[in-house]
């Protein structure tokens, strides 16, 4: 089995794995003779013994299949194919057969062509093996069995002999190499013969020990070789290593290996498998190792032997064809990758892969030339592929499947540029390398910095129409201001590239692009111009003076640029001057060509406009870079003519034309440009080559030596016409042709030179031409190239030239005696006539005269050469000091003061000298010499002047002390000082002040320099001059004059703070009068005068920020007050509209009442706030009430619909009579409150009687019966319970008694106790009050009476009410009982009751362990008839039952038809009804509804019957993790209402469930809370909800918890506590995906609070992982911001004072308990708390609540808010 797994440094070990069959086995021998592959990788062709060529697709799909056929046409097919390969362009098929012949197929590239036989070679012995070197394109090599190796030539379909063995030895195999270029054979004697194509050499390559039938060829110089002796061997093909010594691996000692019969190296070279019996050997190359190691054996059963193998060229795949014809298909790699979810790596091995792209699953292999391993492959744009080896690179191309290779050192900082068609561009350390793809070698490198996309350009130009390339050129900057382009297709051994132009410009260059052709490369430089460099000509042209956009069309020589607002385009670049201009009103932003039409896009005051470009002449360029110059002629004239553009089109198709010869096209063009003479000369060529063609018997003509002279002569190339004329003897052609172009001296030196008998006469008529022409210059020339130097003068004086007549003389003098003085004199004129006094110098010095000369050349301005004579000569120092002061005064007149400096110097003129420093800026030069001058008689005022003038210089060049040194010297302190000013260097500028000024002066100074800084705007330095003198008021006014009111403040509050108030409040005056409100408004606030602010916001009747600033500054009532002052500027219905639509109506009705003005605030409040005109009327009551008004209170409160407060306002004034009234008028149930506050008065005030009265009116007797006991008058309370409370009578004897301490009465009175009890309770009986009764029943205790047969008697009344009208209580009485009666020793009728019952005494609840049987023994009573009740199903109401039955019921609930099983359950009885509403709530929960369940016990009830309490909690918890969107929660909150209610009953039974129940209640109730504010956009209040809601973690899922939680805190901006809460639950979910618990969590921040911290964690997440992610990143974001706190916000405990959290209930100090707010579940302040029905509430939330929906949160009913 083949090992898997890569590693570094050694095989990466193939892994081999079963894919499919592709061809089946038969039941005999069908031997498959060979198995080939497509180099393309597209094809597998394999074949057995029947002759049938099967063709595979790459994924081993039959997509074909063809019979061979027989050497002779009528032959007998007994013939066996002996080998297959395919072409190297995978097109065609060699085919090798035994009946002595090899058929080339022709099949193409794709599924459906047509096959064909296209080469077959016959030969007169059988073919034994065949093989197709990929580098031999038309060379198939195949060997025969006479030991001869032949190759098939297909051009001319003949076979020529490579090679035959020495000795005839049958060939039995043949291998190429992976290079293409060698062969090997293997022979029957065991040798080796190898071939190489390149020197046409064979040799013997080594013997193998048997014959190789197992041969082939791989990577590294290996071969390998194995046959029947069981031995697999490696041998080095360049035979100096392996060929004594091969690597052996021998199996013959191996019982089950058999012989080996093929063998194929993998692609990659660095694997080989070996085909034996039933199995296939694999090895592979080690480098660690340095040769070949064993990588696994297959084996595969009832195989037999593997007769042939092929490795797929991209290493992917490995076919496997066997003896009895089955061809396996194995999947073959080193590992195997995906890359960014779009591609797949498949690694043959470390240093091939093949890249699959998964979208349409093409395939690409790239591979390591070298054999190295590949590295950091990676795909850009998914498309262009780039990997490493250690010694090159490898970039590819993946659309066009183009790889390339080239030598590289990695560094890890290359940087690659994929934008350049066919190439890659290569950025590293500062080198920019250019690859160009499919070519293995790089195409060129160059050094540069600027390595930007714009400023770079690279082009490669594909061949088109079969016209070769036209190169590849790179344009880049070697500086800021150079642009070079380099030709990389010119052949250079050292760098395979040649730079063909550098431009260099004066400015610096911002954007450069070659066109597609390479020959122009266009730039823009910083000044925004725009340049054309034309290549070929070396010629710039500068198309535009302002360019914003400038590019070439896509894929031609046309260029399109913007200037201003005109579109500038050039289809022609060879004519730059040629311009097409399109008026435009926006920026270019693209060009974009295609489907037959090319437009510029114009941003036009945001829309896009497309301005059309002329196709034609577009079109035009890419025909002629095609050289398709019919279709460009065909093109123009299609176009109007007269054009300039068409005309620079027609003459670039000329030129084009005739560099390639098409003469015709191009007279056409002349023709069309009007150029006749250039037509008729055409037109004559195209005659000649017509006569050369017809006299040479055939040809184009063009190749005549006369046709090229003339188109030499066309194309101005002279010389090379003259050269084709005298190598063909055509002498005279050659002087005629320099004749007709009137260049006679050509003619002369031709004639010349072949020593043309009329020679002589050319050079005569050329004098005489030149003469008659008046070019005397060339004449003299002749002349004097003749030896003749008077001639020569007498033309050169004669063309006005002396200059030459001179320099001939110069030239002469010494060896002539013809230049006479008169001759002298008149060319010495001609010169000073021309000015040229320094050729007359010349030439009088050449003839000795030096008086003259000196004055020639002085007069000439060459004073160096007439110095050089005075020295020579000896003049005097006076006379040389007079030449140096004359030159220096000619070089400033000149310019050149520079220059002139050291001349003046030399002669001695030290004025003149320090002007021309100081003129030319050289001011150290200048101060040099002024410090040199003497100090004794010069003057004094031009030195300061030249030292005030150096002194400016060093302050532009911040030389401030040498500067500083000048202007002192100059006399100039104050310039000095200014200077130091300017330069900010205030202590500088103060100590020369001080040093050289009066203070006065320095005043003075500042001050005018502060005005002259303030005039131009400089105010921070004008601040400085102020206050450096002190005027600290000149520098404040200065600000305020410019309206700098903040720097001015800034001045005021340093130098005059007593002002500063009153200068705020001064600017807000001036402010408010300039209508700058809110500036004013600052001014205000900072002078403290907040008030005034809201007086000047009034007064400009902007009332909204007067409510601003008297909110923020003012408090609420500030804030109120400016509401309501506004309401009432307003008025009416306008006002109240106002104050609504910015939310201050409330805020100026309620200030409206707390001022006492309820006129306007009724005004207000029915105008625009209909709610509140009740809140009115109860503040205006309790005004009234304050005031003592009680009657006029009364009516307020009556009509503010709160008639308690009325009636306890009267009960407080002790006004009975008011308060009884306004009761039974107004509130009937505050009646009885009212008579007992009245009787408590009275019994206040002694008054017993009329306190009785009053009680029992108030039907309160037994208030009554505990005053009268409280005062002792026991008489008084026997006598009113007597009358009223007869089962109290009882308990006053007792009462009494304990009083009294006489115990002996107590028997006494037993009877009596028990007759009242028993009477009472069977007169609330008969009354229809069975509760009551049952109650009566069991006050009969043991402790009322002794006797046990009463009490067994009155229990069993109770129970047998209760079951029989009371069934609610039924259970609890019977438990009751039951236990009464086991503590009076009666276990056994205890027993029996519970038995009875069905009641488990040791829980309490659900039915018993072992209840009744049917069947057996009738106890000895059945108490009160419990069970037959229960069988029965008793209608409790009296009911009739109808047709009901419990199996009508059923089979209702069966069919679903619940309405109607309720129904027939409730005429059965409430436990009947209550056990199908709890069926119907079970299923609805298990079928995922646990809101519907809820809204089935609110509707049909839900039984107090604790073997339900855990469903209910079920469906609680489902439903609160649920929606909680306030649909579910109303059914829950209306069941767990009623049950808790009826649990309440008796709490102390069930006291845990209870106490659980009301924690889901409580839970339900916030969640409805949080889910109505949120949906009526009240995030405060939801946000309270929500966080309350963290206290029943557990109940309601924990995340869910704190995410909503803390997103309704982010939406009411409570950061502290969203933070905090989001935190968590990101801890939380965390701890969810690691699969944790809840006491992993870190609960530090909790620890002080009442949120839960043992919770189950959930299963699933709430929300989503965006979701999650989103809140992730926020928290992130927020915990970076150090103005929100991280932690809980606290409030202060009531109890200790201490810091709690602020939404807990208990204090983390005291453990203090505070009441919950039922609106918002937060702790009620004892300052705050309102309460309703109860249960408290935060004043302000439940205002807020009930002005929003009316209704008290928890009961739903009707409510008003409450102050």
């Amino acid at each position: 089995r083949a090992s898997c797994g890569p590693r570094r440094g050694c095989p990466g070990k193939m892994q081999l794995k079963y894919l499919k069959t592709i061809l089946q086995a038969d039941d005999g021998i069908k031997k498959v003779t060979a198995i080939t592959w497509s180099p393309n990788s597209r094809r597998m062709a394999a074949v057995t013994t029947d002759r049938v060529v099967q063709l595979f697709d790459e994924n081993g799909e039959r997509k074909d299949k063809f019979s061979t056929k027989p050497a002779q046409p009528d032959g007998v097919k007994n013939f066996v194919v002996r080998g297959m390969a395919f072409s190297p362009d995978s097109a065609k098929l060699a085919i090798a057969q035994s009946d002595n012949i090899v058929f080339v197929y022709k099949l193409g590239l794709e599924w459906g062509d047509k096959k064909s036989i296209c080469n077959k070679f016959l030969q007169s012995k059988p073919v034994t093996a065949l093989t197709w070197p990929q580098r031999r394109h038309n060379e198939v090599v195949f060997a025969t069995t006479e030991g001869k190796v032949k190759v098939g030539q297909l051009k001319t379909n003949k076979a020529a002999t490579l090679y035959a063995h020495p000795d005839g030895a049958y060939c039995v195999a043949l291998a190429s190499s992976p290079c293409g270029e060698k062969i090997c054979s293997g022979h029957i004697d065991g040798t080796v013969w190898t071939f190489d194509f390149a020197d046409g050499v064979n040799r013997k390559l080594f013997a193998h020990s048997c014959a190789p039938y197992a041969l082939s060829w791989g990577a590294r110089n290996a071969v390998v070789a194995a046959g029947a002796d069981r031995r697999v061997c490696f041998y080095d093909a360049l035979g100096d290593e392996y060929a004594a010594r091969p690597q052996t691996f021998d199996y013959s000692d191996d019982d089950n290996a058999r012989e080996f019969a093929s063998a194929s190296f993998s692609p990659a070279g660095e694997s080989v498998a070996v085909g034996s019996f039933d199995r296939f050997q694999l090895f592979a190359y080690s480098q660690q190792r340095g040769g070949w190691v064993e990588a696994g054996t297959k084996h595969v059963a009832n195989l037999y032997t593997v007769s042939a193998l092929g490795w797929k060229p991209d290493g992917s795949r490995l076919a496997t064809g066997a003896l009895c014809g089955t061809v396996d298909i194995y999947d073959a790699c080193v590992k195997r990758q995906m890359y960014a979810d779009k591609f797949e790596f498949t690694y043959v091995s470390g240093s091939a892969v093949v890249v699959k792209r998964l979208v349409d699953g093409s395939k690409v292999s790239v591979s390591a030339g070298n054999g190295q391993d590949l590295q950091g492959l990676n795909v850009y744009k998914e498309r262009f592929l780039v990997a490493h080896t250690t010694d090159s690179l490898i970039v590819g191309d993946l659309e066009a499947e183009k790889i390339a290779e080239v030598p590289w050192g990695w560094t890890g900082s290359e940087k690659f540029d994929f934008d350049t068609e066919r190439v890659c561009v290569v950025h590293s350390r500062g080198e920019v390398s250019v690859v160009e793809y499919g070519v293995n070698r790089m195409l060129g490198t160059c050094r540069t910095t600027h390595t930007k996309q714009h400023l770079l350009s690279v082009r490669v130009q594909e061949s088109r129409r079969g016209r070769t390339r036209v190169g590849k050129k790179i344009a880049y900057l070697i500086d800021a201001q150079t642009v070079r382009v380099t030709d990389l297709s010119a052949e250079n051994e050292l760098t395979g590239a040649r730079d063909v132009a550098t431009v260099s410009h004066e400015s610096k260059i911002d954007w450069l692009e070659l066109n597609a052709r390479g020959t122009h490369v266009l730039f823009r430089d910083k000044k925004r111009q725009l340049h054309l460099y034309d290549i070929k000509n070396q010629a710039r042209y500068t198309l535009l003076n302002y360019c914003s956009y400038v590019q070439w069309v896509p894929g031609s020589d046309v260029v399109v640029a913007q200037n201003m607002g005109n579109l500038c385009v050039w289809y022609s670049v060879d004519s730059p001057d040629r311009v097409t201009t399109v008026p435009i009103k926006g920026e270019v932003e693209d060009i974009e060509r295609g489907k037959g039409k090319t437009e510029v896009i114009v941003e036009e005051g945001g829309v896009q406009k497309a301005y059309p470009l002329d196709e034609h002449l577009i079109e035009f360029n890419s025909l002629v870079e095609e050289g398709d110059y019919d279709a460009a002629v065909e093109v123009l004239e299609a176009l109007p003519g007269g054009t300039p553009e068409t005309e620079a089109m027609w003459l670039e198709l000329r030129n084009a034309a005739i560099t390639d010869r098409r003469l015709l096209v191009a007279q056409r063009c002349s023709a069309a440009l009007g150029d006749v003479a250039k037509a008729q000369y055409l037109g004559a060529i195209i005659a000649d080559a017509k006569r050369a063609s017809a006299m040479e018997g055939g040809g184009d003509g063009l190749n005549n030596y006369a046709v090229k002279a003339r188109l030499a002569m066309l194309d101005k190339q002279w010389k090379i016409a003259e050269g084709l004329l005298l190598e063909n003897g055509q002498t005279d052609a050659a002087i005629q042709m320099y004749r007709d172009m009137h260049r006679l001296d050509r003619a002369v030196e031709v004639a010349t030179s072949k020593a043309h008998p009329n020679a002589e006469n050319l050079r005569r008529e050329h004098l005489d031409w030149l003469k008659q022409t008046g070019q005397e210059e060339a004449a003299g020339a002749v002349k004097e190239r003749e030896g003749d130097h008077l001639g020569a003068i007498r033309f050169y004086l004669r063309g006005g030239l002396p200059g030459r007549a001179a320099a001939v003389v110069i030239a002469n003098h010494a060896r002539s005696t013809d230049f006479d003085r008169s001759l002298v004199e008149e060319i010495a004129a001609a010169l000073k006539r021309g000015d040229m006094y320094e050729r007359a110098g010349e030439l009088y010095d050449a003839l000795d005269r030096p008086e003259e000369a000196k004055e020639a050349f002085v007069r000439g301005h060459s004073y160096r050469r007439a110095l050089e004579l005075c020295r020579r000569g000896g003049s005097s120092a006076e006379e040389v000091r007079s030449l140096e002061e004359k030159w220096g005064d000619h070089l400033v007149d000149m310019k050149q003061q520079d220059a002139a400096i050291n001349h003046f110097i030399e002669a001695g003129c030290g004025i003149k000298a320090i002007e021309a420093a100081v003129e030319c800026k050289n001011w150290k030069k200048a101060l040099e010499i002024i410090e040199r001058e003497p100090k004794r008689g010069r003057d004094d005022d031009k030195f300061k002047g030249f030292y005030k003038r150096i002194g400016r210089h060093y302050e532009q060049a911040r030389d401030y002390e040498q500067a500083e040194r000048c202007f002192l010297r100059a006399g100039e302190p104050g310039e000095a000082v200014e200077m130091y000013c300017r330069a900010d260097k205030w202590e500088n500028a103060h100590k020369i002040a001080v040093g050289y000024m009066t203070d006065s002066d320095a005043n003075e100074l500042y001050v005018k320099r502060g005005k002259e800084l303030e005039a131009s705007a400089r105010y921070k330095e004008a601040e400085k001059m102020y206050l450096t003198v002190k005027e600290h008021d000149l520098a404040i006014e200065m600000y305020k004059r410019n309206r700098q009111f903040d720097q001015m403040i800034r001045l005021v509050g340093l130098y005059r703070k007593d002002l500063l108030g009153e200068t705020h409040i001064h600017l807000a005056r001036q402010l408010e009068a300039d209508g700058n409100y809110r500036e004013a408004e600052r001014r205000y606030l900072e002078g403290k005068d907040w008030k005034g602010a809201v007086q000047m916001y009034k007064q400009a009747e902007m009332w909204e920020d007067a409510v601003r600033v008297a909110k923020q500054n003012g408090g609420a009532n500030a804030s109120k007050r400016v509401a309501y002052e506004w309401g009432l500027h307003l008025g009416g219905d306008a006002g109240a509209s106002l104050l609504r639509k910015f939310n201050l109506l409330e805020e100026a009705i309620d200030y409206a009442c707390e001022s006492g003005e309820f006129d306007n605030a009724f005004e207000l409040a029915r105008a625009g706030a209909g709610n509140k005109v009740r809140d009115v009327h109860l503040k205006h009551a309790m005004y009234l009430e304050d005031e003592g008004r009680f009657d006029e209170a009364e009516a307020e409160f009556i009509k503010a619909d709160a008639p308690k407060e009325a009636i306890e306002m009267h009960v407080h004034n002790k006004d009975w009579d008011a308060a009884t009234r306004v009761a039974e008028q107004h509130a009937p149930e505050q009646v009885t409150d009212v008579l007992v506050s009245r009787a408590t008065s009275l019994k206040e005030e002694k008054e017993y009687s009329r306190a009785e009265a009053t009680f029992v009116k108030a039907k309160k007797p037994e208030a009554a019966i505990k005053m009268y006991s409280d005062e002792g008058l026991w008489d008084d309370a026997l006598r009113v319970a007597a009358d009223y409370l007869p089962g109290k009578v009882r308990e006053i004897h007792l009462e009494m008694q304990s009083r009294a301490g006489d115990s002996s009465k107590t028997s006494a009175r037993d009877s009596e106790a028990q007759h009242e009890c028993v009477t009472r309770a069977r007169r609330l009986e008969r009354e229809g009050n069975y509760s009551g009764a049952v109650d009566a029943y069991l006050e009969l205790t043991s402790r009322v009476t002794k006797d046990q047969r009463a009490l067994e008697n009155a229990w069993d009344a109770a129970v047998r009410v209760a079951v029989g009208n009371v069934p609610g209580k039924a259970k609890t009485v019977v438990q009751e009982v039951a236990a009464r009666l086991r503590g009076i020793g009666r276990d056994d009728r205890a027993e029996e009751l519970l038995g009875s019952a069905g009641v488990d005494a040791r829980s309490g609840l659900g039915p018993t362990r072992k209840p009744a049987r049917t069947g057996s023994a009738q106890p000895k009573r059945d108490i009160v008839g419990f069970k037959d009740a229960k069988d029965r199903g008793e209608n409790s109401d009296g009911g009739d039952g109808g047709d009901a039955s419990p199996a009508a019921a059923e089979e209702a609930a069966r069919r679903g038809d619940w309405d109607v099983a309720h129904e027939l359950a409730r005429a059965l009885g409430p436990d009947v009804a209550a056990s199908y509403s709890i069926k119907h709530a079970t299923m609805e929960l298990r079928g995922g509804n646990p809101e519907a369940a809820a809204d089935i016990l609110a509707e049909r009830g839900a039984p107090a019957d604790p073997r339900y309490f855990a469903l209910y909690k079920e469906i609680a918890g489902e439903v609160l993790g649920g929606a909680q969107d306030g649909v579910g929660e109303e059914g829950l909150k209306k069941f767990l209402t009623s049950l808790v209610d009826t649990m309440s009953a008796t709490p102390e039974i069930n006291a845990e469930h209870l106490a659980d129940l009301r924690r889901c209640l409580e839970a339900t109730n916030l969640a409805l809370v949080r889910a109505k504010c949120k949906d009526a956009d009240m995030p405060v209040l939801s946000a309270k909800a929500a966080t309350s809601l963290l206290r029943f973690c557990g109940l309601v899922p924990v995340d869910r918890a704190f995410f909503e939680a803390g997103m309704a805190c982010r939406e009411a901006k409570e950061l502290s506590l969203a933070f905090v809460f989001l935190n968590r639950y990101l801890d939380i979910t965390e701890l969810m995906d690691e699969g944790g618990d809840a006491s992993e969590l870190d609960n530090v921040d909790f620890e002080d609070t009442d949120i839960p911290n043992d919770f189950p964690l959930p299963t699933q997440h709430f929300v989503e992982e965006a979701t999650r992610e989103e809140v992730r990143d926020w928290v992130l974001a927020l915990s970076m911001d150090q103005q929100v706190e991280q932690t809980l916000p606290t409030r202060t405990c009531g109890k200790c004072n201490g810091q709690t959290y602020v939404a807990g209930l208990t204090c983390c100090r005291c453990k203090a308990k505070s009441e919950a707010c039922v609106v918002s579940g937060y702790p009620v302040p004892t300052g705050q708390r309102v309460l309703h029905e109860g249960r408290s509430a935060n004043r302000g939330d439940w205002n807020e609540w009930t002005m929003k929906f009316g209704t008290d949160p928890w009961s739903g009913k009707s409510a008003q808010p409450k102050y």
